[in-house]
């Protein structure tokens, strides 16, 4: 890209990295070392500077007034408490699901709009740490595939949480309740990842994992911290290195 004439930024952790000194700019994150090889604060990091430098952008460009940029970052001051609330909360919670699904042979996750690349997020850190085949789909693409491979014996991971203020993330919601119900008629196991307070959700699935409430743009953020302790404890109940995964490097190199 750089030798086509295209600016880059990079969006770091490591001062002085490869990456910052190939860049033109560099958006460092700061969140300190990462000890395993399968990167989670750092990732939940970079979500957040995406975050900030897309408000920085939409401000430059007018494309959301001053009272919308400031609401926008109020509510990210609130995210460290509500980090804070699931960890609490949802570990134990992961670590008793992880006893019953410790033993599958596959997971899929499925997440619509802009929590499809959360689903990713929670397929491959399930992959790299637990060595169980996993896969992120587009919860509005199930039926060009994923659909056949749904019986009894295939986990399923929906995140199913919605900004109650943002009328176009209620929509995807009630979507994904449409697909959850074509899981469960089809024997699939259901665990969800929701918001705090929805009650609906819980007579659909076989499992909620709740996370507070937070803007659409945010929810992300606290969407993958279930999924990172999801895979995290069943990879302890399989006796998998969860610092140190097998065929896999902190530094990789790509051609």
């Amino acid at each position: 890209m750089i030798a086509k004439g295209s600016k880059t930024i990079a969006i770091c952790n490591v001062v002085g990295a490869m990456i910052a000194r190939e860049a033109h700019g560099t958006i460092y994150t700061h969140a300190g070392p990462e000890i395993g090889v399968a990167s989670t604060k750092a990732f939940t990091a970079q979500l957040v500077a995406l975050f900030l430098f897309a408000v920085h952008l939409a401000q430059t460009r007018r494309t959301i007034s001053e009272q919308e940029s400031q609401t926008l970052l109020e509510e990210l001051t609130l995210l460290p408490g509500k980090v804070e609330e699931i960890l609490r909360t949802v570990d134990s919670e992961c670590e008793k699901l992880a006893r019953v699904y410790s033993t599958a042979r596959d997971l899929l996750f499925l997440g619509r709009g802009i929590h499809y690349p959360i689903a990713l997020e929670g397929a491959l850190k399930l992959k790299e740490i637990s060595y169980i085949h996993a896969e992120g789909y587009p919860a509005g693409e199930m039926k060009h595939g994923p659909n056949a491979l749904i019986d009894e014996t295939l986990p399923v991971v929906v995140l199913a949480t919605q900004d109650r203020n943002n009328r176009d993330s209620k929509l995807r919601y009630e979507k994904t309740l449409s697909n959850i119900q074509e899981v469960t008629a089809r024997s699939g196991k259901v665990i969800a990842v929701a918001v705090e307070g929805d009650e609906q959700i819980k007579q659909l699935v076989d499992h909620v994992l709740y996370v507070p409430h937070a803007s659409e743009l945010l929810l992300s953020v606290l969407d993958v911290i279930p999924l990172q302790l999801l895979a995290y404890h069943i990879a302890v109940r399989r006796g998998c290195d969860v610092d140190q995964p097998r065929n896999l490097a902190k530094s990789v190199t790509v051609e």
